[in-house]
């Protein structure tokens, strides 16, 4: 269907667009952007006057619990949850049930993803056969099935002899490797950031060291191996300034932080709140604030959802026997708005929208993120100032569980439109 979306302010970041332009859509793509195609006629026409139109969201880490975990989630509600979010690509981790460390589990779930006309899911393989850190995945064969990289979500890899030829494997052949890292002793079975908040409160923490002790040991085996790392969720100063060093010596590596951390510390655990469990934890005032500024001078590659749906049962606990994991998928656009206004710079729109668009499409190897001419049609409708309060009512995900419920945010998707189809509307 040819789609005419009209008086719009475009925010194409990819291609340094911030103006109010008409996009044009058929067969799927991206047909001009500003003047009318020769001979195009439009079977519809969005007035989208007062509204940002940007393309779609690219999130790098959302679980939707299929397959093995749906009573925490369905592939429908997710995706659901997705487009009313504005994302139309997501990267999905492999902890699954089970693991996806084989191609036919690979292809049926991006079978079930592809017959929602849904978000576009990208599934991540995962490293070592069931993720437990001892044998190789397939990586070839997952490859061919889908996957976009290989990854051990929360399952760290005690013998660095096995990451080390992991990652020489990933280097042959063009592979990227998706770590978060996190020493598997230190700080194992913590549940909040080790500092003076967890000590009053009495709760086991994770200190910093646990993860830049990790990033020493991927630093030094990307050096032997040559290997492409992608940094999963960085969530301390210290580790910041590790990977500014290592993108300054040269060394292949991109790093995401989850949105949650731009936001928030650890002193919004409050009493107790189980919808502050996070992994990894919030952490200090002062790491936040690197955070904010790895995102301005370019440390921070990109900013994910980290969507975790979390059932009741698992997470109406004390904080400690609490799940980790939020809801984020109809969070992210509104909490980087969020960011932006909080720059108060005039470029702060289309720096927050390029952290979440080709950003992480560029370093996941995604064809998303930009509106050029040829492109997928993949595109969000926001108004950026309309108000709506974050409610277990408002939320598609069946995950209704976020340290953001109550709060009232700016930004609201009107429309998402993925590969030329409107797959939401308001």
């Amino acid at each position: 269907m040819n789609l005419h979306i009209k008086n719009g302010r475009l925010v194409d970041p990819a291609n340094g667009i911030d103006a109010v332009q008409d996009l044009y859509i058929g067969d799927g793509k991206v047909l001009a952007v500003g003047s009318a195609p020769e001979g195009f006629s439009a079977a519809r026409t969005i007035d989208a006057a007062g509204l940002v139109v940007a393309p779609g969201l690219v999130d790098l880490s959302a679980r939707l619990r299929e397959p093995g975990y749906e009573y925490k989630a369905t592939l429908e509600s997710e995706m659901q949850a997705a487009v009313q979010g504005g994302v139309t690509s997501l990267v999905c981790p492999p902890d699954t049930d089970p693991v996806l460390d084989e191609p036919g589990l690979v292809e049926m779930l991006k079978h079930r993803a592809r017959n929602l006309n849904g978000a576009r899911v990208h599934p991540l393989g995962a490293l070592t056969v069931g993720l437990k850190g001892k044998a190789l995945t397939e990586m070839a064969e997952l490859t061919e099935a889908g996957c976009i990289g290989f990854a051990q979500a929360e399952h760290p890899i005690e013998d660095t002899t096995v990451l080390l030829r992991a990652m020489q494997y990933a280097r042959t052949f063009g592979y990227t490797v998706w770590l978060r890292p996190q020493d598997p002793y230190i700080g194992r079975g913590g549940v909040a950031h080790s500092g003076p908040l967890a000590s009053r409160l009495g709760l086991s923490g994770v200190p910093v060291m646990s993860e830049t002790i990790a990033l020493h040991t991927i630093f030094e085996l990307m050096r032997a191996s040559g290997a492409r790392v992608h940094l999963c969720r960085i969530s301390s100063a210290a580790a910041l300034d590790l990977i500014r060093a290592a993108k300054k010596e040269g060394l292949p590596v991109t790093c995401d932080v989850g949105v949650h951390h731009l936001h928030m510390t650890d002193a919004d655990i409050g009493f107790f709140d189980p919808n502050a469990r996070l992994t990894p934890p919030l952490r200090s005032q002062r790491d936040r604030e690197a955070i904010r500024a790895g995102l301005l001078d370019g440390t921070v590659d990109a900013v994910c959802s980290d969507h975790t749906p979390v059932d009741d049962d698992e997470k109406l606990l004390p904080f400690a026997e609490a799940s980790p994991g939020a809801t984020g998928l109809e969070l992210l656009l509104a909490l980087m708005l969020k960011w932006a206004g909080d720059q108060g710079a005039p470029d702060a729109l289309p720096r927050a929208i390029a952290k979440v668009t080709h950003e992480p499409a560029r370093m996941a190897g995604l064809a998303a993120g930009t509106l050029s001419v040829g492109a997928e049609a993949d595109v969000v409708l926001f108004d950026p100032d309309a108000r709506w309060t974050v409610g277990r009512d408002t939320l598609a995900s069946q995950g209704k569980h976020t340290p953001f419920l109550g709060y009232e945010l700016a930004g609201q998707v009107k429309a998402t439109i993925v590969a030329g189809h409107v797959a939401y509307e308001r």
